[in-house]
C-alpha cells in the first residue's frame, strides 16, 4: 500500500496514528506531497483525488481511497477487529457522531482560520483561497471563534468520560488530537478553563501509537518560512 501525504500535517497525522494502532506501519510506503508548492492541486495529483487533499491511500491493485475517515474505516477493518471505529451499532453511531463533530468544530474550523487568518502555507496556495483580504479576515475570525467553542464543547464531553465517544480510544479522539496540532500551528490555544480537554490531550500524547508519531511539532520549518 502507498499513502500520499506530508508528514507532520494534521490529516496525515490522523492516519499515521491509525497505522500505529493497527500495527500496519511496515506495510505502507509513504509518498511525500509538496503542499508548499501546491502539488496536491496539480493535474497529476487531482487524477488520484479530485478534491485535491491529502492523505490518499493507494492499494496494491491501484484502488484509491481518499478522505481520512474512509481510510481509517478501511485500515481498522482489515484484520476483522475494528478497535477505532466501533463494533456494536451503538459504538459505531457514537464514534461517527463525535467524529463529525470533531471535524466540524475543530479540524475544519482550524483549517479555515489557518488558511484565511494567517499566512497559511504561502503564495502558491493563495489563488485557491478567498481573493479579498477583508472577507478573508472576517471569515477567519468567525471560524477561530468556532474552534474555541468547539474546544469548550469537547471539554464538557470529556468531563463525563475518558475518551470522546465513550470508554475507548477511537478515531474521533485521533481527529481532535490532530486538530489541536493544527490549532497550535495557527496560534489558537486551548482555553485555560478547558481543564478536561487539556488532561485528555496529555493522556493521549502518551499513547504508544501517538507518541513520536503524530507530528506534534507541526511543519516547524515551513511555518518559520512564513513568520508563524
Amino acid at each position: 500500500m502507498k499513502i500520499y501525504d506530508r508528514e507532520g500535517f494534521p490529516n496525515p497525522a490522523r492516519i499515521r496514528i491509525v497505522l500505529a494502532e493497527k500495527n500496519l506501519d511496515s506495510k505502507v510506503e509513504f509518498v511525500s506531497v509538496d503542499l508548499i508548492a501546491a502539488e496536491h492541486k496539480q493535474p497529476a495529483f487531482l487524477a488520484k483525488n479530485p478534491a485535491g487533499t491529502i492523505p490518499v491511500l493507494e492499494l496494491d491493485d491501484g484502488t484509491l481511497i481518499a478522505e481520512s475517515t474512509a481510510i481509517t474505516e478501511y485500515l481498522d477493518n482489515l484484520d476483522g477487529n475494528p478497535t477505532l471505529t466501533g463494533t456494536t451499532p451503538l459504538e459505531k453511531a457514537s464514534i461517527h457522531m463525535m467524529q463529525r463533530r470533531a471535524e466540524r468544530e475543530i479540524t475544519d474550523a482550524v483549517g479555515i482560520y489557518f488558511h484565511y487568518g494567517t499566512p497559511g502555507l504561502g503564495e502558491a496556495l493563495q489563488r485557491y483561497k478567498a481573493p479579498e483580504w477583508a472577507a478573508r479576515k472576517e471569515w477567519a475570525e468567525r471560524h477561530r471563534e468556532q474552534v474555541i467553542a468547539g474546544m469548550l464543547y469537547f471539554d464538557g464531553i470529556l468531563s463525563t468520560r475518558p475518551f470522546v465517544a465513550g470508554a475507548k480510544f477511537s478515531m474521533a479522539d485521533i481527529t481532535i488530537f490532530a486538530g489541536l496540532i493544527h490549532a497550535d500551528a495557527a496560534g489558537i490555544s486551548i482555553p485555560e478553563k478547558a481543564t478536561f480537554l487539556k488532561a485528555w490531550r496529555a493522556k493521549v500524547s502518551e499513547l504508544p501509537s501517538v507518541k513520536n508519531r503524530s507530528g506534534q511539532h507541526f511543519v516547524a520549518e515551513d511555518l518559520r518560512r512564513f513568520g508563524l
